[in-house]
């Protein structure tokens, strides 16, 4: 759409820039209008979605809060409530548990007051329930509340809260243990927005969320797809705020898997600069991209900010820990994680490979075996080729360490494989260090050369100076 011509009035001109997606534009040209004129309600709904893709909450809380109040006015209680939802939504996802319950309660009183036993709006609060139940790891529940959310949508229409309602019942589902069926539904739900059937903030919230629930499986190839489609979704809109940042996290986490860190860590400092964006979340990276280029100091560095901004930098403070040579320090961090780390599910497959890293370190082989084989099994629950290469390569590992060279060797050779097809290449070169440490124990010198030349070849390329001193350390090179 064209712009607006410049001598055309505010409103006219914000409503164009809403049109457009020029979010910034759009909020300060219906903001300059409201101040001539108080806005009707659908023009502060405008200027609150205009206002929260433009980076500015409070001021998108409070238009969508004078929305809410002038559809009462009105006797609209329905669009009143869907006011009240959205605001219950943010507060929900903000992690303001007080206010989003306000809110929800509001809409719940203003529809029972209207009468009407079922509209669009009711299969809204089923999501905002069905969201709760989420965060509360409370999966079978949120799958039932998603679903009648869903059959909502289905009756009356509403490609916004089909989507919602589709999105979170496939998260559901894969915390429930059915990663094919949930990602699938997920994949279904993503037509509506790539065909452009869906409101702005619900495809910004679906394009993040399909990252994530990738994520939540260790998903490498699907993240990826899905992240460069929520790059082009961003890029198209040159004014967004709010999911440009959780965008420029995937890209360096992409980026950081392909071994592309020069370029990640670029990412991930821009991560950090976007107003309200992930910045916790990007500081732990940073830190992890220091350490694995042995830039130690800059690790402490970016784990601590991460720390004091209240996140827990495990597992990769402990790794840090140990590349300084603090073994007990590393031992004593990842024996706590253990210890409140629930079991199964992703947080784990994350975090065992470095459990196992540590103990055989220490020389608790016990410890390291147990490790290995809970990873094989989350592995196999999670049914995705990452955490079975990296199950592989711990177990290779342990059975190295344990003095069964042979049996080490087919098992690290199919960990460096998997690697290989992900496109992981950091990973893939940490496995050929020990399949060649392996091939050396069990009396194939030529095999342990080649692989030993390949992976010092990987870690010099990818700039991973820590890596490098400890394959010459470990093998006298």
């Amino acid at each position: 759409m064209a712009p607006t011509a410049p001598h055309a009035p505010p409103l006219d001109r914000g409503r164009s820039a809403f049109a457009r997606r020029a979010w910034h534009d759009a909020q300060a040209e219906l903001a300059a209008a409201d101040l001539a004129a108080p806005l009707g309600p659908e023009d502060l709904e405008r200027l609150a979605v205009a206002g929260y893709l433009a980076g500015d909450e409070l001021g998108s809380d409070e238009a969508r809060v004078r929305a809410h109040h002038a559809w009462l006015h009105r006797g609209d209680r329905p669009r009143a409530a869907r006011c009240a939802f959205w605001l219950a939504y943010r507060l929900l996802g903000a992690g303001d548990l007080p206010r989003a319950s306000g809110w929800a309660g509001r809409a719940r009183r203003l529809l029972d007051e209207d009468g009407r036993p079922d509209c669009a709006e009711r299969g809204y609060l089923r999501c905002l329930t069905g969201l709760q139940a989420l965060f509360e790891r409370d999966a079978a529940r949120a799958y039932a509340a998603f679903g009648e959310a869903s059959q909502a949508g289905e009756r009356f229409r509403d490609p916004d809260l089909l989507t919602l309602a589709r999105h979170g019942a496939g998260r559901a589902l894969i915390r429930l243990g059915g990663t094919d069926e949930g990602s699938a539904l997920l994949d279904g739900a993503m037509v509506a927005v790539q065909e452009g059937e869906v409101s702005p903030v619900v495809a910004g919230e679906a394009y993040c969320g399909r990252v994530e629930a990738c994520r939540e499986i260790l998903d490498v190839r699907r993240a990826r797809t899905w992240t460069e489609a929520l790059g082009r979704w961003c890029a198209g809109q040159p004014q967004l705020v709010p999911y440009r940042g959780r965008w420029l996290l995937h890209h360096a986490e992409t980026l950081h898997l392909r071994g592309s860190w020069t370029e990640a860590l670029a990412a991930a400092r821009r991560a950090c600069a976007v107003p309200g964006g992930p910045e916790t979340a990007a500081r732990c990276l940073l830190g992890e991209l220091h350490r694995l280029r042995g830039a130690y100091g800059d690790a402490e560095a970016g784990f601590r900010l991460a720390a004091d901004a209240g996140a827990d930098p495990q597992p990769g403070l402990a790794l840090l820990r140990l590349a300084q040579g603090r073994t007990d320090a590393a031992v004593a961090a990842v024996l706590r994680l253990a210890g409140e780390m629930p079991d199964g599910g992703v947080e784990r497959a994350r975090f065992l490979p470095a459990y196992v890293e540590v103990m055989l370190a220490s020389h608790d082989l016990v410890a390291a075996r147990e490790a290995s084989e809970e990873l094989t099994a989350v592995g196999a629950l999670l049914g995705t080729p990452r955490p079975r290469a990296a199950a592989a390569q711990a177990r290779g590992a342990v059975l190295l360490a344990e003095g069964d060279a042979r049996s080490a060797v087919p098992v690290l050779r199919g960990a460096c494989g998997i690697w290989s097809e992900l496109e992981i290449p950091y990973e893939a070169a940490r496995a050929r260090t020990t399949l060649a440490l392996a091939c050396r124990a069990a009396g194939d010198a030529d095999a342990a050369a080649r692989e030993l030349s390949a992976a010092r070849a990987e870690f010099a390329r990818l700039g991973a100076a820590g890596d490098l001193f400890r394959l010459d350390a470990s093998t006298g090179g």
